[in-house]
């Protein structure tokens, strides 16, 4: 398969959006269940024998090896977890067996992504009434990434529709020792994003602003900015 050219990229303050449950608590998120330490204990343990992401740190994961994913930077559960949780039928750079980090060059079109696959499941389901509040995770690039957005001959995988020909060429890309790819948003005009395949390529990942999405009978959701959580109360960790 031919691939895209390669451009030199060096981009600070990606945005990834994170539902809050997940980026707030990280892996703790099993603390609000607990009545007694002793239960949070058996419910860290038997979240233990199934969770994806601690299976990949032991190198039980099909997909990605131990020696690529990351440890004792800030965030590096977050990271990890974006490679060792892909959606069942994957995404638009990567198979179910493997997933990716995916980012915006800018919050609108971070915030575009998001609202597009939400409302595609409100649709399924006939529902459009909900509120969800999501993280913006920062994170900061600096390599060769292969470019899509003046390649020709790429068209099918910008598909609005369709993941087939661009998981093809992510399969190609991972097996050539690709970085990731750098290519122009199929849900917002102009925007960019970034697909990731590197754990070790994540850099500086770090909490900004928090939103609000609410959904009120229609498909377009009310965007708001909101205030971070307050970190006074300490969240129980996992046992070591």
């Amino acid at each position: 398969m031919r691939l895209p050219p390669l451009s030199q990229i060096r981009q600070h303050d990606t945005c990834r959006l994170l539902p809050s449950r997940f980026a707030d608590a990280e892996d703790s998120v099993l603390a609000p269940l607990a009545d007694s330490p002793a239960h949070l204990a058996d419910l860290f343990a038997l979240d233990n024998a199934t969770n994806q992401r601690l299976a990949a740190e032991r190198g039980l994961a099909p997909g990605i090896g131990i020696d690529e994913l990351v440890f004792g930077v800030p965030n590096f559960r977050i990271v990890n977890a974006a490679y060792t949780y892909p959606r069942p039928e994957g995404s638009r750079f990567n198979s179910g067996l493997r997933g990716a980090w995916y980012c915006a060059f800018d919050v609108d079109t971070a915030i575009a992504e998001i609202v597009f696959h939400k409302t595609v499941e409100y649709a399924e389901i006939g529902h459009f009434r909900d509120s969800v509040d999501y993280q913006l995770m920062l994170a900061d690039f600096s390599g060769q990434f292969h470019d899509l957005r003046r390649a020709s001959g790429f068209r099918q995988c910008l598909d609005p529709e369709s993941y087939v020909a661009s998981q093809a060429l992510a399969e190609s890309l991972l097996e050539n020792g690709s970085l990731g790819l750098v290519y122009p948003s199929v849900r917002r005009a102009g925007g960019v994003n970034l697909a990731c395949f590197r754990p070790a390529l994540v850099n500086n990942v770090r909490r900004d602003a928090a939103y609000r999405l609410s959904w009120s009978g229609t498909p377009e959701p009310a965007v708001k900015a909101i205030k971070a959580k307050s970190k006074g109360k300490k969240i129980p960790r996992r046992p070591a």
